[in-house]
């Protein structure tokens, strides 16, 4: 995060360049991610365990999209106690109604040079055309509405559990995603400063 000079980490930016680079973890992850299966707790730590690894996370990092499971925030409350000097999580959820996120996910196009548009908030001049080189654009297998949809109820029964198991604790806030982005990042710098407060007390 600019702001902050760390890097942020997303898990799905991870599981892509695994399976890109066809290292272990990434084939067994790839058939799981074409039909919009959530990829086992096991390997995203794995994953996830090696990316934090590099050496630009030493001043810390942003985890975009992890913990996702009860499982996963264990396992990240279990490796950062091993370091007494790391500060404690603090869990920030960006929420967005329903409607509007099935538009941002289906609507997602991209091309072959990273290209994104979304054929309802920002498409491109020609329908199917990037902008920019001229290539055809693709929807990406797991941007269906029917991935989607099964993701979302991934989300209550999996994920819903670890934003009370962080406000329970006090380490959790939740920022208004239907904004302008830089009113999300303001709001997000803000939730920070006080989750970090609050732990320090």
């Amino acid at each position: 995060m600019a702001a902050y000079g760390i890097p942020q980490i997303s898990t799905g930016d991870i599981l892509r360049a695994n399976i890109s680079k066809g290292t272990t973890l990434g084939e067994q992850a790839k058939a799981l991610v074409d039909q919009g299966t959530l990829v086992p707790d096991d390997l995203v730590n794995q994953m996830v365990a090696d990316r934090l690894k590099q050496p630009d996370t030493r001043r810390g990092y942003i985890l975009d999209g992890f913990p996702r499971t009860l499982n996963q925030a264990a396992w990240l409350d279990a490796q950062l106690a091993t370091d007494p000097t790391t500060l404690p999580v603090v869990a920030i959820s960006i929420t967005v109604e329903y409607e509007q996120l099935l538009h941002r996910i289906t609507g997602r196009r991209i091309c072959p040079a990273d290209h994104i548009y979304n054929i309802y908030s920002q498409p491109p001049s020609i329908p199917g055309i990037c902008d920019v080189d001229g290539f055809p654009l693709v929807q990406r297998p797991d941007d269906s509405e029917a991935v989607f949809t099964e993701r979302m109820k991934t989300f209550e029964s999996q994920t819903a559990p670890v934003i009370e198991h962080y406000r329970n604790q006090g380490r959790f806030e939740e920022i208004n995603g239907d904004q302008q982005v830089e009113q999300v990042t303001a709001g997000i710098i803000s939730a920070l400063k006080r989750l970090r407060h609050n732990s320090n007390e």
